[in-house]
């Protein structure tokens, strides 16, 4: 199973990283935290190390360490716009519960 991007989504990761020279991707990651227990961090990729694993969808690199993966397995990232707010959302297969804000999940 892999991650992948919807065209929105990459169309605004392309134009982020643009700005960035030293960029290779996009790292993504989850961490312990929220109401629900685990949370989506989002970061420029500077490189990677030998426990990432590594997509490729619609041209842009996605950095990925083994541990979340197993969260991770699966996902669809979109990117949104509705009203004043815009983001990614994760469309991910794994997730059992969200926290009632929208910023946590538990698996």
């Amino acid at each position: 199973m892999e991650i992948t991007l919807t065209e929105r989504a990459a169309l605004h990761i392309r134009e982020f990283l643009s700005s960035e020279a030293d960029s290779t991707g996009l790292r993504l990651g989850v961490k312990t935290t929220g109401c629900s227990g685990y949370m989506y961090t989002v970061e420029i990729a500077k490189g990677g190390n030998e426990h990432d694993k590594i997509f490729e969808s619609r041209g842009i690199n996605l950095l990925v360490d083994k541990e979340s993966f197993e969260y991770l397995k699966g996902t669809e990232i979109d990117f949104t716009k509705e009203g004043l707010n815009e983001g990614f959302r994760f469309n991910n297969p794994n997730v059992s519960a969200t926290c009632g804000c929208g910023e946590s999940f538990s698996i």
